[in-house]
């Protein structure tokens, strides 16, 4: 008998493409699309020139999977996680920005829905394993990077609990971006020529200030440059800012000229510099907090990531009793609070966890939170 697999389909080139390459592996494919947002809520992506304004974007991509799992002559279920993306994923994310910390809703929707509520459906349906459309690969039972390094999402499986990898696969981890697109060409797919997803994990593309108003009053509060402690401005919420950004603040009339450095959220304050280069972006130490250990190996010399985007760094670790660990680098740029920080050793995923307190010569930041 083929050994049976459930795999997420997307609706993206990603999935696609990985249910063609189990076909050919010999397993038995069933797809399952999962709705985890209710898209007629808040519905501001409508009067986006980036997408179809007749239908929402959801259903495009329900659409578009079905479309491929019809020419692979697949199976398509469709499942309702609506609530539990709520109670798990989008509260979090809530409650961060409250904080006025930076959170990474992808990885919470990894952990809970993905690789959790997922599992059980595919369970129901009597998967023997369950795959994706990540670029990561799994050998020992152990989380590696995905081999074509602009698309490692290794950074993003960094809280899924080890176990759960036991009988997952990820056909195109082993695959770059490029081989990929050709594969879905070549079998003409409706996917092939796609735009990757971005926005918000499941929520997509949206005016990110308007949709967050829905949930959270804006509180407009001064902008103070750190480096003469002077008001240069009003920001419109501690919520709509990240450390290091540059880009879109539009403040004071300052646009693009200056860098957010640091929150202060009980008075309500951004802190910006016009500095190119300046200091307080840099910190060379963290706190990171909830660690998930996905590795047996506990080195004290590795690399680390703190965004997605960021390239690994040369890092030391210390490691805490309660389930906590110290990273020491050096001179590191926009170290956030409520980001995650992935420790690696070459492809080997060891560890995740979030970052709790930045710090310079073993001291927190006083302009972050």
């Amino acid at each position: 008998m083929k050994k049976k697999v459930v795999i997420g389909m997307s609706g993206g080139v990603d999935s696609s493409v990985a249910a063609i390459i189990l076909q050919k592996q010999g397993y038995e494919v069933i797809g399952l699309f999962m709705r985890n947002w209710d898209s007629s809520i808040n519905n501001d992506y409508l009067g986006n020139p980036n997408l179809n304004n007749s239908i929402c974007p959801q259903e495009v991509d329900y659409n578009d999977a079905l479309a491929v799992c019809q020419k692979l002559n697949i199976p398509l279920h469709r499942v309702d996680f609506v609530k539990e993306y709520w109670d798990y994923v989008f509260t979090y994310f809530l409650d961060e920005l409250k904080k006025g910390r930076t959170p990474n809703p992808d990885i919470m929707c990894n952990k809970y829905i993905k690789f959790d509520y997922f599992i059980k459906e595919a369970e129901k349906l009597g998967a023997d394993y369950i795959a994706t459309g990540h670029y990561a690969r799994v050998l020992n039972g152990n989380l590696l990077k995905g081999i074509d390094n602009n698309k490692d999402q290794s950074y993003f499986l960094s809280e899924v609990k080890r176990e759960k990898f036991k009988n997952v696969l990820f056909p195109i981890g082993d695959m770059t971006k490029e081989e990929v697109r050709k594969i879905a060409s070549e079998y003409d797919l409706v996917t092939a020529k796609k735009k990757d997803s971005t926005g918000i994990c499941f929520i997509g593309e949206r005016n990110f200030k308007e949709f967050l108003k829905n949930y959270l009053p804006s509180q407009p509060g001064d902008v103070i440059d750190i480096d003469t402690m002077k008001r240069v401005g009003e920001h419109q919420g501690l919520m709509y800012y990240t450390i290091g950004q540059r880009k879109g603040l539009n403040i004071g009339g300052n646009k693009d000229k200056m860098f957010v450095v640091g929150k202060n959220l009980d008075k309500n304050i951004l802190y910006v510099s016009f500095k190119t280069d300046n200091e307080y972006l840099k910190s060379d130490s963290c706190l990171v907090t909830d660690l998930n250990f996905l590795s047996d190996e506990r080195p004290t010399k590795a690399k680390a990531k703190f965004r997605y985007r960021q390239p690994d760094v040369d890092v030391t670790i210390e490691y805490l009793n309660n389930n906590q660990l110290i990273v020491h680098y050096n001179n590191v740029i926009a170290v956030t609070p409520g980001q995650a920080c992935v420790i690696y050793q070459g492809d080997l995923v060891i560890a995740g966890g979030i970052i709790e307190e930045v710090r310079k010569n073993d001291k927190k930041l006083w302009y972050l939170l």
